[in-house]
């Protein structure tokens, strides 16, 4: 167990570095629209654009993962991620050319994530699936959270085109990965957790809240839907927040870094609710858990869009707890329904429904453009409720009431 920890603490440590360039693009949307004079809605089919595609992409490599059939080094990908990005600033003249770096990255991270989670969810078992799991989600949002940072300083450093110092991350990271993890384990193919002895031969341990259609072995199309579903509106939100807070915030006056700063401390509010949300639906229960996060995330939010300075700041961090805490718990949900599908629905989950949460970046980039760039943000709170909708609906196990109900009869017969 304590061998397992440490190995996904190391895919951790990789995810955090793949993860810095996921909001390299809306970091710089500000500098794009103010001073390369991009819409809107053209700064957002960026970041659309490569959302899609490691949204579509993804899923075909998680299912390759689960069938032997494709084995990607992990610095490979990392390599993808990181060069694209970090040299994007190069070419921001051209927009065709500014949107092929970002389809080259978005492969990146398509070939990164099914099979880098789909070996972290083999490692880990039992009772503390959530928990463990959350450590490694948790180390790419803390990359995701990182990001906008390194941007705000290569970017006052050098101007845009200091991008090329985000390389430097990755580059250490990689030769790391080449020096330090056994041969097998730079590689994202199931093959090699197998062949690494790590739970070989063994299925991921279900809780008693796994589906039905888990429990007897079949794909549970319906429930697996649902849970993309809210977690595709789930993402809108997100990545909604993050292409248009900054620039929202220095159209109002503040300074540019400061504005990618507030950013980054409302991620890394909700890096801490992912740690805490994964312990509590351990005890509590995952569907319970996504509902109340979600639920909790409305609040805070109508708060930030009708207040200004310090509450408004406030409520955005409070916003950014409840929205991202449910992030690591629908992962562990979704690899408790499909245990045989690891990959694939880890492709799914990370890679097609935040893609899909990325085409509604460039939906609110429209809004904005046919209104205000503070009205884009307020119409997020339509995805927000669309998203507790579907948590609500997926068919999945209420493990608190169950438990209650369970205690009632023993009661009842005397136990």
């Amino acid at each position: 167990m304590e061998k397992n920890v440490r190995t996904i603490l190391g895919l951790a440590a990789s995810h955090v570095v793949n993860d810095i360039y996921s909001p390299v693009l809306p970091a710089i949307l500000p500098l794009l629209i103010l001073q390369n004079g991009y819409s809107y809605f053209l700064a957002g089919l960026l970041v659309t654009a490569h959302q899609l595609t490691s949204s579509f992409t993804q899923p075909i490599v998680g299912w390759l993962y689960d069938t032997d059939r494709l084995t990607i080094p992990i610095p490979v990908a990392i390599f993808f991620s990181s060069f694209f990005m970090a040299f994007i600033g190069l070419v921001t003249s051209n927009y065709i050319l500014t949107m092929m770096f970002a389809i080259g990255a978005a492969l990146g991270h398509a070939f990164f994530h099914p099979g880098a989670l789909g070996l972290v969810s083999r490692l880990a078992e039992g009772e503390h699936r959530g928990k463990l799991t959350s450590l490694f989600v948790i180390g790419g949002n803390l990359g995701f959270a990182i990001g906008p940072l390194l941007v705000g300083v290569a970017v006052s450093l050098y101007g845009i085109n200091g991008l090329y110092l985000l390389f430097i991350p990755a580059f250490l990271m990689i030769v790391t990965l080449l020096k330090v993890l056994p041969r097998n384990f730079t590689k994202t193919g199931a093959g090699d957790a197998k062949s690494s002895g790590a739970n070989a031969g063994t299925k991921p341990a279900l809780t008693p809240d796994a589906a039905g259609e888990a429990a007897k072995g079949k794909f549970p199309i319906k429930a697996v839907s649902y849970l993309v579903a809210g977690t595709a509106f789930r993402s809108w939100v997100i990545y909604g927040c993050i292409a248009y807070l900054p620039t929202y915030f220095t159209q109002n006056g503040m300074e540019y870094g400061l504005a990618n700063f507030l950013t980054s401390l409302m991620l890394f509010f909700g890096v801490a609710g992912q740690f805490i949300g994964a312990s509590l639906s351990d005890k509590y229960g995952r569907k319970e858990y996504s509902i109340f996060g979600v639920a909790c995330a409305i609040p805070p939010f109508i708060l930030f869009i009708n207040t200004e300075g310090i509450i408004s700041i406030i409520a955005l961090m409070i916003f950014g707890y409840f929205i991202w805490t449910t992030f690591s718990v629908t992962v562990a949900m979704s690899h408790e329904m499909a245990p045989k599908g690891t990959g694939m629905v880890s492709g799914l989950i990370l890679g097609f429904a935040v893609g899909s949460g990325g085409l509604g970046v460039a939906i609110t980039g429209y809004i904005a453009d046919m209104t205000d760039v503070l009205f884009g943000i307020t119409s997020l709170m339509v995805p927000i409720i669309i998203a507790l909708i579907f948590f609500i609906l997926v068919p999945y196990p209420y493990k608190t009431f169950r438990v209650n109900k369970e205690n009632a009869g023993k009661e009842k017969n005397g136990e």
